[in-house]
């Protein structure tokens, strides 16, 4: 799936970025703010490595989805994406600084089976 990154004014299209589809579907659930999609793209066994935290069984991951991406209400905006890395400056209401975070996805059969997430 194809994003077009807009400058602040909304008038001119900056850069196209191709994402593979279950990258999307990350994408997508975490801007729905909906937990049980967001699961949905995980891999039965996957890991989830975000701030020194290993996240690694479900309940771990729904823990991980509820407290720093769903109730937080996390918009993630990509900027770029190759090689399994995405980078996005994630929008919340929850306080911090504007920070990009780099997104590292491991996939199999369109499903996540590890997730990095480190500030860039």
């Amino acid at each position: 799936m194809q994003i077009s990154q807009v400058n602040p004014r909304e008038d001119e299209i900056m850069a196209v970025i191709t994402l593979p589809q279950t990258v999307q579907n990350f994408v997508t659930a975490t801007n729905a703010h909906d937990s049980e999609a967001l699961f949905a793209v995980f891999a039965p066994g996957a890991t989830v490595v975000d701030d020194g935290t290993t996240y690694a069984t479900e309940a771990d991951i729904r823990g991980f989805i509820k407290v720093h991406l769903v109730d937080p209400k996390v918009v993630i905006t990509p900027i770029s994406y190759g090689a399994g890395r995405m980078m996005a400056p994630p929008a919340s209401e929850a306080p911090g600084g504007p920070l990009t975070f780099a997104f590292t996805f491991e996939t199999k059969d369109d499903l996540i089976t590890h997730l990095s997430i480190d500030v860039a």
